[in-house]
């Protein structure tokens, strides 16, 4: 299986180079590495991130997307009891994550389950748009011949 590093070479990601260039900057957005997360293709033109959140409500957790970046944040409230820790592993730290979307990438929805917390990506497919291109009848005048010689150099 594939993993994120400076240069990401998955064959599962063929003809999503905005997506290799998306987890790039994504793989340089945290040095910390809280909360660990994936980031697995679920469709042909889908992708999930999951975030691995325990500890965290829905309450907790904010998913903002702003122009192409999408920001993960999450904030535990203050524990008002004082509890006394012989050994405390579980991290409920606050935290930003933050990814930096390829463009026409659209986040299509989050859903917090189990612990986890995946949002789900779609990159729209490319739409072939025909054009009708009208065919004239007789010679075209000189400026307008002009004009098409001239745009095309």
């Amino acid at each position: 299986m594939a993993r994120i590093s400076g240069t990401f070479n998955s064959p599962l990601l063929l003809g999503f180079d905005h997506f290799e260039r998306m987890l790039d900057r994504i793989s340089k957005t945290s040095a910390e590495g809280y909360p660990p997360y994936n980031i697995e293709q679920i469709s042909e033109n889908g992708l999930r991130i999951t975030l691995a959140v325990a500890g965290f409500c829905d309450a907790d957790l904010s998913v903002t997307l702003e122009a192409n970046q999408l920001v993960v944040s999450g904030r535990t409230a203050e524990d008002e009891t004082e509890r006394v820790y012989l050994h405390r592993g579980i991290a409920a730290r606050q935290f930003q994550r933050s990814f930096v979307l390829a463009e026409g990438i659209e986040v299509m929805g989050a859903a917090l389950d189990k612990g986890l917390l995946h949002i789900d990506l779609m990159r729209p497919p490319p739409e072939t748009q025909v054009r009708e291109i009208k065919i004239g009848k007789g010679a075209p005048k000189p400026a307008q011949a002009m004009t098409i010689d001239s745009k095309s150099d």
